[in-house]
């Protein structure tokens, strides 16, 4: 063990991988119509040819590049480091990467730099997983409560959970953790499933998805809403018709809304008893999100897949402006920003459930919803997890579904390992896919 912690790292790759879901409308929605499911994706050799850690950060295909390059400018900050030297003091390294003093001016922990510091943190996780061969959730679900706050960069939101706060949420659930552990070993963790309700499926499409879904158990299903209200009214209808009135419906608006728009359109949307309106406004709309919260009640508002920091969530949460927590393990800069955004819902009562689909995000959020659960939240009440079955063959360990429950995860590391096949083939521009797509249009 000492050996592997002490394994020093002696190379950053980071690959641009796309892969074409735009042909067949896979995650289309109201403001993102032709996404081709993406990824900048980080590779950490280390002086032991044994030992690499993998991560990366979830892109829609045009400006992945720019994410690349910025995880190419991080490379001086990550190479020579030792697990050791990194978990000696990590929110004093999340620090060095979130706040080095050149590239912050292009953020701060916002936007692509974010983005790329996701990819790279995710790398450094999986790599301390695998010196310690357990998995992500095992490795912090084994820490204590002060090895859990000593992860954490509480700059800027003390206002709202202090160093105090977050080691009492999780001291007091301390004693019960192994009993929430072996439940989920046992039944797994609740999800829902939004793989039927992409805005550019047809009617037989969403039906046939719905119909399926339901079959292998899925009680809570989602549709994505926001280019037209009366399209939106008419496909609600059907999918409440599919899945009966005591099963849950969830629309999603993706930011397509303005405020009074959202007010409007989701009173119309009400007679189908959606249980959320998720995104209806843009992310950074704090005051916007309030005042629809207030509205629309009792449909509660989640939001949070493009929240950039745990600043915004901060707000948010201090604003009363969201009901569902919705943090993305990509967007937020690895499990340490999650699990800081985790412990402020805990002591604002708002329930996290984690946004996934694309590239990777079911993978990460299978393991950081065990952590909510078993460490920070201790209920299931209100919480599941979102699922999407796309590409998961493209992963070396892709998250296991169940009885539409996420299974707990076995391998160590973080999960997000691709497949040799899927990097060969999708790696952008020089994959064979590209290669072949680039010479039919040309011809």
């Amino acid at each position: 063990m000492q050996s592997f912690v002490d394994a020093q790292i002696v190379s950053l790759q980071v690959l641009d991988v796309r892969v074409p879901t735009s042909k067949d409308q896979v995650g289309s929605d109201a403001m993102h119509t032709n996404p081709d499911y993406s990824c900048a994706y980080v590779i950490l050799k280390t002086n032991n040819d044994h030992l690499e850690g993998t991560g990366l950060t979830f892109t829609l295909g045009k400006g992945t590049d720019a994410v690349v390059q910025c995880v190419n400018a991080m490379k001086d900050l990550v190479i020579g480091k030792t697990m050791s030297q990194v978990f000696k003091d990590y929110a004093a390294f999340y620090r060095s990467l979130t706040s080095e003093p050149q590239l912050r001016w292009i953020g701060p922990e916002k936007g692509a730099l974010h983005l790329a510091t996701a990819a790279v943190l995710n790398a450094i996780w999986d790599l301390y997983c695998k010196c310690h061969g357990k998995p992500l959730w095992k490795v912090i679900v084994d820490m204590t409560p002060q090895q859990v706050v000593s992860l954490i960069d509480f700059r800027y939101i003390t206002d709202a959970l202090t160093r105090d706060e977050a080691l009492k949420i999780l001291t007091d659930r301390e004693s019960t953790k192994r009993q929430r552990e072996e439940h989920m070993l046992k039944e797994g963790f609740p999800a829902y499933t939004t793989s039927a309700g992409w805005l550019g499926y047809s009617d037989e499409k969403i039906t046939k998805l719905c119909k399926e879904a339901l079959e292998v158990g899925f009680t809570h299903i989602k549709i994505k809403v926001g280019n037209d209200i009366d399209d939106d009214i008419r496909r609600c209808r059907l999918i409440r018709q599919l899945i009966g009135p005591d099963r849950k419906l969830m629309v999603d608006a993706n930011q397509r809304w303005d405020v009074d728009q959202a007010i409007q359109y989701m009173k119309r949307l009400a007679e189908f008893d959606p249980w959320w309106i998720e995104e209806p406004t843009s992310p950074d709309d704090i005051l916007g999100h309030a005042a629809i919260a207030k509205a629309i009640a009792p449909i509660k508002v989640a939001t949070g897949e493009m929240c950039q920091n745990r600043v915004i969530f901060k707000q948010l949460l201090q604003a009363k402006a969201m009901d569902f927590c919705q943090a993305d393990s990509c967007r937020l800069a690895g499990p340490s920003e999650v699990i800081t955004v985790m412990l402020m819902c805990a002591k604002f009562g708002v329930p996290v459930c984690m946004h996934a689909g694309g590239i990777g995000l079911c993978e990460y959020v299978n393991q950081l919803c065990l952590i909510d659960y078993i460490c920070i939240a201790g209920s299931l009440e209100n919480r599941v997890t979102e699922y999407v079955c796309h590409l998961t063959e493209l992963f070396i360990n892709p998250s296991v579904m169940k009885s539409s429950h996420y299974q707990c995860p076995v391998n160590p590391g973080y999960g997000c390992g691709l497949t040799p096949a899927a990097l060969a083939e999708y790696t952008f521009p020089s994959g064979s896919y590209w290669v072949k797509e680039c010479s039919s249009s040309n011809k």
